[in-house]
């Protein structure tokens, strides 16, 4: 491995120690990050920061019945974020799904906790609840006031502001534990880490993430979604169908050279020398740069 790729993984290592899957609780360097709010559809609505790293996005129910949070980003963003419900609704919060156990989209989780029920999939409970390793280093367990209390296996349905919200699990892409939430009155989706929009993606191994696997997930919620679908992804712009094509489009060429380049003897430095098709090299610019990614898919490969 060259220096300049150590060089990028220690970046990114280092910004996710700090922040992303350690909950971080202090506010300094978020001071200056506003959220923006946007209307997507019906009654759902989109959190994203501007001027820094504040997590990853929000979605918002918010309707008669109160408020829905799917995700609530870091921790030092939760008063922020409070104001922005406000200013929504008025409502109370009454629940949270959380599309997986990274801290970047449950930092919020032990605040909002003491108002709302939070809901996720079995393994993100459990891994909030004991202490994680994986290629950003140790995570500690999260205080039991920020676990999920409710749980389930392959999907749960909440009725909530006249919609029948579908939360479905669609395991070992991100992680093991992540769920996508449709909106079916609205028509729209939260894919939470499943979907990096105009970037490549950040695929947790080992916590069972699995390039393979997500590209495959990717192709069976395309094809369960109406073509009108609106999309949030866990990080990125607003999308829509044509925009989760060509993240799939992405995946497959990726995923699909470099299991070919291996399987003729190539080592992992020799296809990340060779890289990626011209066409995706706009995607490196976010902390996941293609000599990253082509890690993720290379380690993916069947033992």
């Amino acid at each position: 491995m060259n220096r300049l790729i150590k060089l990028s993984i220690s970046l990114v290592v280092l910004l996710f120690n700090n922040l992303a899957f350690a909950g971080d609780s202090s506010n300094q360097g978020f001071d200056n990050i506003t959220l923006k709010t946007t209307h997507v559809r019906g009654n759902i609505y989109m959190l994203e920061g501007v001027g820094g790293f504040a997590g990853g996005n929000i979605g918002v129910s918010a309707g008669t019945d109160g408020v829905l949070l799917v995700d609530d980003q870091m921790s030092p963003m939760s008063e922020k974020i409070n104001a922005a419900i406000q200013d929504i609704n008025a409502g109370q919060l009454r629940f949270i799904l959380n599309t997986h156990w990274h801290g970047d989209h449950t930092g919020g989780n032990e605040h909002f906790s003491k108002q709302a029920t939070i809901i996720s999939h079995a393994n993100v409970r459990h891994r909030m609840m004991t202490d994680q390793e994986n290629f950003f280093g140790k995570s500690p367990a999260r205080p039991k006031e920020a676990w999920p209390i409710i749980t389930f296996n392959d999907a749960v349905n909440i009725h909530f502001n006249d919609e029948d919200i579908q939360f479905i699990h669609y395991a070992n892409g991100h992680t093991d534990g992540d769920g996508v939430i449709y909106f079916p009155k609205s028509n729209v989706a939260h894919l939470g880490d499943h979907f990096f929009n105009g970037v490549f993606p950040f695929v947790d191994l080992t916590t069972g993430g699995n390039a393979f696997k997500l590209t495959e997930n990717i192709k069976t919620i395309i094809d369960s979604l109406p073509e009108d679908a609106l999309i949030i992804p866990g990080h990125g712009e607003l999308s829509d169908i044509p925009g989760l094509k060509t993240y799939y489009k992405m995946l497959t060429t990726s995923t699909s050279l470099v299991k070919n380049m291996a399987a003729k003897g190539k080592t992992l430095e020799e296809i990340q020398q060779a890289g990626l098709p011209e066409e995706w090299a706009s995607w490196g610019g976010g902390f996941i740069n293609e000599a990253n990614w082509i890690q993720s898919i290379y380690h993916s490969l069947p033992k």
